[in-house]
């Protein structure tokens, strides 16, 4: 085996209230054919103590695709984090970092990892490679372009592989293969943590005690419908729902929760086979249909007529507060702004939960980085990359099957292989993007075994995307994963 030479990581000591950890910000190498091929970038903190190859350890990522670790990171499991509003809002500039009351290092060490293209992970140069040729150009052989060189990783299959090999190397560089091991993910990180379960196991070796889904995308399928396609509408139908009561737009005294699971029922039982029958359903039951949905939903009766029951998450993010000219986050529906074109015919404006919340996480994770790890490096730390969203390859050119990729599959098999394997799903309600009830919805669908059934954990939170951005579901998150923990080692 080649070896790289590697770049300068750090490692530092820290104190959080009476408890002392180690903070190790480094990077290591992926190999292919024994040939170092990329440095994948990773923040660890562990508990210096007697105890600590018993301690339950869990690798952390984002999703996107494109997304560093710095959201989890940032902004709810690590020691330090960004200062939010109480209600999860932005708050005015500059960004505010404080030690995090809720850190998960309470019980479990943690290594956040940013996956290629994100944070400080880089594709490594390819070395010149021998020729009979005195020079390629003249042989007529084009030289790699180092974005080709990097797409080849954006794919489902090559960065699942990636982060299956960067967790064995972990393990085994800091002997911690007997220690208990969970993986947790956000977004398309959840999307990847269901693929894991499978493949951590079957290919690599490494058996999971607990896997944690944070406002996953499992099916792609279920993220927006079609005339064909009738789960995505019906899915998404309790956050609307959940919503339309926290902006006052319903009449109700029903919590938010309680509503959103009423409009769950409805979507089930009322909605979808109204739409699977189609243009043969009567205008008149269509009719009654719709104006339920309308209640439910808070919208006019004329939009969702207009819309004939397929409402999609652009149009009520632009039209339960329109008669106020606000529009709503997508990511994080209870948050609102003002419509910057309100007589334009369609949305022209920006999402309020993508675009705002940048600049907090940028300024905390550069400088907790490069001030508080003592991090050295002239590298810009890629929070969100937009290329490798762009170019990420989800189905294989190989593979002759068509239509979205999924993960449920995947999960289903982790879990039988592994009986003891813990799963844990959780969403914010408020969450248009990846709503809550598409994961309540397939979990319904994967038929269980009764034996596994329990091992399944699914609880939802205040807030959007992001739900722990808000204090109090961060507070009660944390209560609940610390159980979750403590029911899986037995400790």
């Amino acid at each position: 085996m080649v070896d790289a030479p590697k770049r300068q990581g750090s490692t530092t000591e820290h104190l959080l209230g009476n408890q002392h950890y180690k903070a190790s910000a480094q990077w290591q190498t992926l190999y292919e054919n024994d040939k170092p091929v990329a440095e994948l970038f990773h923040v660890a903190y562990t508990i210096t103590d007697d105890s600590a190859a018993k301690r339950p350890i869990t690798f952390v990522f984002n999703g996107g695709p494109g997304a560093a670790s710095a959201y989890l990171h940032m902004g709810a499991l690590g020691p330090r984090r960004v200062v939010f509003n109480p209600d999860g809002s932005l708050p005015r500039p500059p960004v505010q970092v404080a030690d995090n009351g809720e850190t998960w290092l309470s019980f479990t060490d943690l290594v956040f990892i940013d996956p290629l293209g994100t944070g400080f992970s880089r594709i490594l140069p390819r070395e010149a490679e021998k020729s009979d040729q005195p020079d390629d150009k003249a042989a007529g052989k084009p030289k790699d372009k180092p974005d080709d060189k990097a797409k080849k990783f954006w794919t489902v299959d090559r960065d699942l592989n990636a982060l299956g090999e960067f967790i064995q190397g972990y393990l085994s560089a800091h002997h911690r293969w007997l220690s208990p091991i969970f993986i947790a993910g956000e977004s398309y990180g959840g999307f990847r943590v269901a693929k894991l379960c499978r493949k951590l196991q079957q290919d690599y070796g490494v058996g999971l005690c607990g896997a944690i889904l944070i406002s996953p995308v499992m099916e792609f399928m279920l993220l927006e419908g079609s005339d064909y396609s009738l789960s995505g509408w019906a899915t998404v139908i309790p956050s609307m729902a959940a919503t339309a009561v926290y902006h006052g737009r319903v009449t109700t005294t029903d919590s938010p929760t309680t509503h959103g699971a009423k409009a769950a029922d409805f979507a089930r039982k009322t909605l979808i086979p109204l739409l699977a029958l189609g243009s043969t359903a009567p205008e008149e039951e269509q009719q009654r249909v719709f104006d339920q949905l309308a209640e439910l939903i808070g919208l006019p009766p004329e939009v969702v007529q207009r819309h004939r029951g397929r409402i999609d998450i652009t149009v009520f993010a632009r039209e339960l507060l329109r008669h106020q000219q606000h529009i709503l986050g997508l990511y994080d529906a209870s948050v609102t702004a003002i419509d910057p074109f309100p007589d334009r015919l369609l949305n022209a404006g920006t999402d309020p939960t993508l675009e705002g919340i940048d600049r907090l996480f940028t300024g905390a994770i550069n400088s907790h980085l490069r001030s508080t790890l003592e991090v050295d490096t002239t590298l810009t730390y890629n929070l969100l990359s937009f290329e490798v969203f762009k170019a990420w390859e989800f189905l294989p050119e190989s593979d002759y099957r068509q239509g979205f990729v999924g993960s449920v599959d995947d999960l289903r098999v982790g879990m039988a292989l592994n009986p003891y394997l813990k799963v844990y799903i959780t969403h914010g309600i408020y969450d248009l993007v990846t709503p809550y009830f598409s994961s309540n919805h397939l979990a319904d669908l994967m038929n269980l075994n009764p034996e596994l059934r329990p091992n399944l954990t699914l609880r939802h939170f205040q807030g959007g995307h992001m739900f722990y951005t808000w204090d109090e579901s961060r507070r009660l998150w944390w209560k609940d994963m610390r159980g979750f923990y403590r029911q899986v080692v037995g400790r």
